[in-house]
């Protein structure tokens, strides 16, 4: 299969930066699939999972906000939080889903608040299958 460029970035560090087969991003209209010679576009990112697919393996990581680019060149995320999925821990899930709670409060029914709404629904679905050590 063939490869291209793709990067990941929070605003802490470079999570990822190599070649991939495939990425999965959860875009705010609707998750998408990048693969090699894919159509150039740019589209904001809702919380939830992105997956990418290189050598032979997949890695998960939990985002939420940001932009992805797909040019010529390959894929860019900035994320404006990217976390691996198995290094979500109870405590980070609790402030996660705290902190969507209070993005919809304050937003009643504009993007942020159903941006903040998908956070919410992503976090309860996560909270039953983490245990608590």
């Amino acid at each position: 299969m063939a490869t291209f460029p793709f990067e990941l970035v929070s605003p802490e560090k470079l999570l990822f930066s190599g070649q991939v087969q495939e990425v999965g991003v959860p875009g705010s209209e609707g998750d998408f699939g990048v693969m090699a010679g894919h159509a150039p576009f740019i589209a904001t990112l809702r919380p939830g999972i992105l997956t990418i697919h290189a050598d032979g393996g997949a890695k998960r990581l939990f985002v939420r906000g940001g932009f992805a680019e797909v040019n010529p060149t390959g894929l860019t995320v900035l994320a404006e939080r990217a976390v691996p999925v198995e290094e979500i821990k109870p405590e980070m899930l609790r402030q996660l889903i705290k902190d969507a709670q209070e993005d919809i409060a304050g937003a009643g029914h504009s993007g942020a608040g159903r941006s903040a709404a998908a956070a919410l629904r992503l976090g309860v679905r996560y909270r039953p299958v983490r245990s608590e050590k």
